[in-house]
């Protein structure tokens, strides 16, 4: 059987294919005969296939060995040692498009690989980016997905780094920021505890510090009737509810079950409200 590189032409039989299949079924991949299909697709070579399959079975995340995830229909650049970007993600995206115009200044707090900034500006066609991460790592990668579109990526603590003149003119604040209690960390799965950057996953004691902080200074940065949205657990929801209302924000829940994923949404209250 012939599959068609990067860069040329190489062979691979069916035994060899199974071979590979089996191997990463094995190894604990779920989706063995789809993550084989992807990894010979993205190979340029077969030292190079041997190689990605090689980082697949000792635990390197797929999206970092083949060198993107798709999120949202949309391929996005993934980098070693960046957070992947999850699929009960997309609620976060599909909320932040619900509230959003074209048009809007979004800032994506946390932004690991931009994913979420990107497909808000895919979905509403122009918008005003900014994309923030602590991590070198991340913004590096950050910068090649978001700067096609326009979009501006800073490295620093939350807010900091931001331009002063957005405070107050915020229309979408986004923050897939980690929420993960410290001592939880230990029961993700290895893909996650070694390949991915702790400072991503690790959300304290309560796993909501980080929320905290994006709540207590977002109505500094959004404008009037702006939103702030950020992923929670369905268990932590109520806590982040209440952290929202402390700040001075109008907070709701909602929950997808097809994702199973969270997501609290708090509005900056208009002058009459």
């Amino acid at each position: 059987m012939v599959f068609i590189g990067k860069q040329i032409k190489f062979y691979i039989d069916d035994q060899n294919k199974k071979n590979i299949i089996e191997r990463l079924r094995t190894a604990g991949c779920v989706f063995a005969e789809e993550e084989a299909r992807l990894l010979i697709s993205e190979a340029r070579t077969l030292d190079a296939l041997s190689t990605m399959v090689n980082l697949r079975i000792t635990g390197t995340p797929l999206e970092h060995v083949i060198g993107w995830a798709e999120f949202c229909g949309i391929r996005i650049a993934v980098d070693p040692g960046v957070f992947v970007p999850r699929r009960r993600t997309e609620f976060l995206v599909q909320k932040a498009v619900a509230f959003s115009v074209p048009g809007a200044i979004v800032v994506d707090l946390c932004c690991g690989t931009g994913a979420v900034g990107v497909t808000i500006a895919k979905a509403l066609g122009c918008i005003k980016l900014y994309a923030v991460d602590i991590d070198p790592t991340a913004v590096r990668c950050a910068l090649r997905n978001v700067t096609t579109l326009g979009g501006r990526v800073y490295e620093g603590d939350l807010y900091e780094p931001l331009p002063a003149k957005l405070r107050g003119k915020v229309d979408i604040l986004v923050a897939n920021a980690p929420y993960v209690p410290t001592d939880a960390i230990k029961l993700l799965p290895q893909d996650a505890r070694l390949h991915e950057p702790k400072m991503a996953l690790d959300g304290g004691n309560d796993g909501l510090d980080i929320q905290r902080r994006v709540a207590q200074e977002a109505s500094l940065w959004l404008a009037s009737g702006g939103h702030l949205l950020v992923e929670t657990s369905e268990m932590q929801a109520p806590q982040t509810f209440e952290i929202f209302t402390q700040y001075g924000l109008i907070p709701q829940v909602t929950h997808s079950d097809e994702l199973d994923a969270t997501i609290v949404i708090g509005t900056k209250p208009t002058p009459l409200e």
